[in-house]
């Protein structure tokens, strides 16, 4: 890399970590805060619709506030989505209950019932609930009709419960109603909370962001181990399982999630992209680095647009996967060459150079490696939330 291409990278890279670094403004610490997003899980795909049930969703905060807000979305759907009701509380143990005295109804303009169009998102009312960082939030919907397919996030890792007769139990806090254990979220899209955090980065990628690897119902994604490092920025994780970065498939493509997903989100300062391996071992594969390069382009330039710094991350081996071939390795060398050298990003986080077996750099390290030799257990989960918060630092 020449003098010029290295002296504007690490003029991006000290402007990246300046945004992170940089205190809240005066106005906020006068009792002003504005919204910042907690969690969020990204709209992947649809499930069939759980008439008259209430469908206790548990979601695990980055940072807390004195205030929350929760979007429910019918993005994926095609009927409007009626809401009987809509609650929130802290969890109490380790099932459905609530936390004695936690449990809130959250409404919509003042009304405890809504109806939310196909292809929208609605933010609830502000609802007054101190909640801890790193704490797990109920957040219960209770669809009284059928308002035809469920948009839902299907990889959640996470263990959530139904009521199936759920009329008059969305305001339980005895969780016994709750009998009917789910491994993805129902239309909960994101919480925002008010509070001291000083913005959020969002971490936007596939299955290897989602979580898919980790243990299930122990928050060890990525994204969950690197808000445990950066307690005052809210950590979104944009992951969907099959992603891919040019094109749709499980869920729309990173280009036409961008903004919904990762830019529109609140508080959102830093965009942490890790995308490109489903393209790479996908059918049919994207051989030409170019493309990748002027997606990877198109995503900092609207994510700068909007005043947000971006961290590439390489894309890891996956050799031993039945996907991986010799000319599929060659185009993800020539991705990641791009992602380290080419001067898109503000800065770089090189995961693949974090989880790579030394002696055979097509594949993880063992000690990474839940057994496909693709995704990551929780100790490559670990290493990747190293090495993005070393940017952020």
């Amino acid at each position: 890399m020449g003098y010029v291409a290295r002296f504007g990278h690490v003029v991006r890279f000290l402007a990246a970590l300046l945004l992170v670094l940089t205190p809240a403004p005066a106005w906020a610490a006068a009792g002003h805060q504005p919204w910042t997003g907690t969690w969020e899980a990204a709209p992947s795909g649809t499930a069939p619709a759980l008439p008259g049930a209430a469908i206790r969703n548990v979601v695990h905060l980055s940072v807390g506030g004195h205030e929350l807000r929760v979007r429910i979305t019918n993005r994926l759907g095609t009927a409007p989505l009626h809401l009987g009701a809509v609650t929130v509380a802290l969890r109490h143990g380790k099932g459905p209950d609530a936390a004695p005295g936690t449990l809130r109804t959250a409404t919509f303009h003042h009304a405890p019932t809504a109806t939310v169009p196909p292809g929208r998102d609605l933010l609830t009312d502000p609802v007054r609930l101190t909640v801890p960082a790193a704490a797990d939030l109920l957040v219960t919907v209770l669809t009284p009709d059928d308002s035809g397919p469920a948009t839902q996030h299907g990889t959640a890792l996470q263990t959530s419960w139904v009521a199936l007769v759920g009329a008059g139990h969305a305001a339980d806090e005895d969780g016994s109603a709750y009998r009917t254990p789910i491994s993805n979220w129902y239309y909960v899209a994101g919480v925002d909370v008010r509070g001291s955090a000083t913005g959020s980065v969002v971490a936007f990628g596939d299955s290897l962001t989602d979580g898919t690897g980790s243990t299930h119902d122990a928050n060890h994604r990525w994204p969950d181990l690197l808000a445990e490092r950066h307690r005052r920025l809210g950590v979104l994780n944009a992951g969907i399982g099959g992603n891919r970065l040019l094109r749709d498939r499980t869920g729309p493509s990173a280009l036409a999630r961008l903004d919904p997903d990762a830019l529109d989100r609140a508080g959102a300062r830093v965009l942490v992209v890790f995308e490109g391996v489903n393209d790479i071992n996908g059918s049919p594969t994207a051989a030409d680095v170019s493309a990748y390069a002027d997606a990877y382009r198109t995503l900092v330039a609207r994510a700068h647009a909007r005043h947000i710094r971006v961290v590439g991350v390489t894309l890891t081996p996956y050799g031993g996967h039945p996907a991986h071939t010799a000319a599929r390795e060659a185009v993800r060398q020539g991705v990641n060459d791009f992602i380290r050298t080419g001067g898109a990003f503000d800065a770089v986080a090189d995961a693949d150079a974090a989880l790579r077996d030394p002696a055979d750099p097509v594949r993880l390290l063992p000690r990474y490696d839940p057994g496909d030799h693709l995704h990551f257990n929780d100790a490559g989960m670990r290493a990747v939330a190293d090495r993005v918060s070393r940017v952020l630092r």
